[in-house]
Order: C-alpha cells, then sequence, then structure tokens
C-alpha cells in the first residue's frame, strides 16, 4: 500500500475518532448532570466505536493473548506499555470496570474531561509529588475495594515503539497499598499508531498479557514488568492475522 493511501486512511480514521468522540461527549452533559452512574457505560461504548473503526478504515487488526490471566471477577492491576492513544482506548472496550490512573490535565479537555471522573478515573497532579501519590494510593484502593480493574503506564507517558524509558514506581505503590498482584501488559501499538495524527500504518497491533507477578519489592518488580515487555518485543508484530479482540478474549 502506498504512502498517500494510508494518508488519506488515516485521515479518515481522524475524522472517525474525532466525530464520533465529540457526539460522545454531548450525549454526556446530561449524563454528568443527572445520571453520572452512567458515565462509565458510555465512555465503554464511545471507546467500542472508535476502535471498530481500525479495520474497515486503517485496516489495523487487534491480536489478544493472555486472557485467561485477567481475573473472571473482582479487582486487577495491569500495567502497560503506553505507545499511543490506542492503549487508552483498548482497555475501556475490554475491562468490565476498567479505572484508569491518568494526568489530572486530561480533566480539562472541553466536554470530554468533565466525564472522566464520574466514570471513575484517577487523575493524578504529576507536579503534586507526595501529596499526589498519597491521592492516587487511596483513590486506588478504593478503586479495588469497588472491584475495579486499575490500568497503570508505568512509563509514566507516551514512549515511541522501540524505545525504553526507566519506569515510575508508582506501580509498585499501588500493588502494595491495595494488595494486588501486578499483571504487566507489552504492546506494540506505536508501529501501528504512532504519534503522528496521519502516521497509521496498516498491521497488526499485538497486545500480551502476561501472568500475576508474586509480591517483590519495587525495583524487582519494575525489573519484572521490564522483562515481559523485552520478551514481547521478540515477538514478531508483523505476522499476519485473522484475529479480533473478541477471539482473544475467549
Amino acid at each position: 500500500m502506498s504512502r498517500a493511501v494510508e494518508t488519506m486512511r488515516a485521515a479518515a480514521f481522524a475524522a472517525w475518532f474525532y466525530g464520533v468522540t465529540f457526539a460522545f461527549c454531548l450525549a454526556g452533559v446530561p449524563i454528568r448532570l443527572f445520571a453520572r452512574r452512567l458515565a462509565l457505560p458510555l465512555a465503554k461504548y464511545w471507546a467500542r466505536t472508535v476502535l471498530a473503526g481500525l479495520p474497515p478504515i486503517c485496516n489495523i487488526r487487534i491480536r489478544l493473548t493472555g486472557w485467561h490471566h485477567i481475573p473472571a471477577s473482582g479487582p486487577a492491576l495491569l500495567a502497560g506499555q503506553h505507545q499511543s492513544e490506542f492503549d487508552t482506548l483498548v482497555w475501556m472496550a475490554l475491562l468490565d470496570r476498567p479505572c484508569y490512573v491518568m494526568k489530572q490535565e486530561l480533566t480539562k479537555i472541553p466536554l470530554f474531561g468533565p466525564l472522566l471522573v464520574p466514570a471513575g478515573m484517577i487523575p493524578v497532579d504529576r507536579s503534586g509529588a507526595a501529596t499526589a501519590m498519597r491521592g492516587m494510593l487511596k483513590d486506588t484502593a478504593q478503586a479495588a475495594r469497588n472491584d475495579r480493574q486499575i490500568v497503570i503506564f508505568p512509563e509514566g507517558t507516551r514512549v515511541p515503539y522501540g524505545t525504553r524509558v526507566p519506569l515510575q514506581p508508582g506501580v509498585a505503590a499501588i500493588a502494595a497499598r491495595a494488595g494486588l498482584p501486578v499483571l504487566p501488559v507489552a504492546t506494540n501499538s506505536g508501529y501501528c499508531w504512532p504519534r503522528r495524527l496521519l502516521g497509521k500504518r496498516p498491521g497488526v497491533i499485538h497486545i500480551a498479557i502476561g501472568p500475576k507477578l508474586p509480591p517483590m519489592g519495587r525495583d524487582a518488580l519494575l525489573a519484572d514488568i521490564g522483562a515481559h515487555w523485552t520478551e514481547m518485543a521478540r515477538c514478531s508484530y508483523r505476522q499476519p492475522v485473522d484475529e479480533s479482540v473478541e477471539d482473544g478474549r475467549g
């Protein structure tokens, strides 16, 4: 496929993404004001609708492995790689009661931002140091008691495909405070969906969920998460498959 065609497809998906998002944000205004309990179902439906456009528009498919590591019920703590906006969408579509640990700046996005807290997301002021950490630990512990599946990106920000950065210790603190094992999650999402708006490439986004990591010290836990990601990076990401997200959940 020529680069020009890829760019046209990426532009079409951008129109789909922003059009769907705007429509759902408008629908979210009365929900935020009068029916906050519906904010999470609305967010899940939004994510599924957006991702449904990936195969027909961009020829991007999703292959999920390791779903059996996710508890059938109750709380969970997922430590995922963060390479693109895809990573912030896919768990909203997959998990029953997802709860993202996210940067506080996202709550300031018009229409979209005010829906995040009612949906149960946990904003963190990254400039707040110890105070922000205490607040995050309190909120994530409460989320675990409410049987939410907590999603955190230990890299702290989007990292380009093929790049590694030191992991932030927040995931270890959450695991200790909430009493949850960590499920490491690797992906190559940044290859098909890089940061550039019109840079999407056809292919397969692989998501690999690893087994629960046993309790251990902070440094050992961060090293084990990174080791799982490295092992996933040895896989053949570009191998074509005909497998959807739903297939991987069986």
